[in-house]
């Protein structure tokens, strides 16, 4: 797949299964609240943990593509060569923009697919568990997972021909139930609601256990 914006050539065909879009910022400006821990290894950390993310949502049943929005230079070939799908033109306007612009990209691809935002900072994702929350999706409206906190959401669904509107950021747990979508209540889907942004949530990950990306920064840097 090429970075260009993501257009179908000919007739879309029935699609079955999962189409996953995660957004990425670019690497210089992500995970600024790790800077204290991480350093000058920052940017590394957050293009981890979105290859251990993209890695386990391929390796997911029923997902059948990923789509990453980024305009990143050098994490788009990497996800690319994984096998992402990477729409490139992203909107300004902040996540959610991007969001509903790799929605829109999805959706040419695939319009009768069900469709997820994930967030693309949970580098110990196992794929058993996120089957387990996409097969927990009702098959009609919106549903969400709450992150480890509670607070906000790392995972945001809807079947098809139902909107995503996502509204992620501080306190999306809330204004995603506020706005209808029903949110999920799943047991050992932990490493589905563990997302990354400080010190303590990447202590948390790494006893979870992160993905092979990770793990080799963190061996390689020593930063454990």
């Amino acid at each position: 797949m090429t970075q260009d914006t993501v257009r179908p050539t000919g007739p879309v065909a029935p699609a079955a299964g999962w189409s996953l879009v995660l957004p990425l910022k670019p690497l210089a400006l992500a995970k600024s609240r790790l800077a204290p821990y991480a350093g000058p290894h920052r940017a590394d950390l957050a293009l981890s943990f979105a290859l251990d993310t993209v890695t386990a949502a391929l390796a997911t049943p029923d997902v059948a593509r990923v789509l990453v929005v980024t305009r990143d230079a050098t994490a788009g070939p990497r996800l690319a060569a994984l096998g992402a799908v990477v729409v490139a033109d992203e909107p300004g306007g902040g996540l959610n923009r991007a969001l509903a612009h790799g929605a829109s990209a999805a959706l040419a691809l695939a319009p009768r697919a069900p469709l997820a935002a994930l967030s693309a900072d949970l580098p110990a994702l196992r794929p058993a568990e996120l089957a387990r929350v996409l097969g927990a999706v009702p098959p009609r409206g919106r549903a969400f997972l709450p992150d480890s906190p509670g607070l906000g959401t790392t995972l945001l669904a809807c079947a098809p021909g139902s909107p995503l509107a996502p509204a992620f950021g501080d306190g999306s747990r809330a204004r995603h139930a506020a706005g209808g979508a029903l949110e999920l209540r799943l047991a050992d889907v932990e490493s589905v609601r563990r997302d990354v942004d400080t010190g303590a949530d990447l202590g948390e990950a790494l006893a979870l256990g992160v993905g092979p990306h990770t793990s080799a920064l963190f061996t390689r840097l020593s930063l454990s």
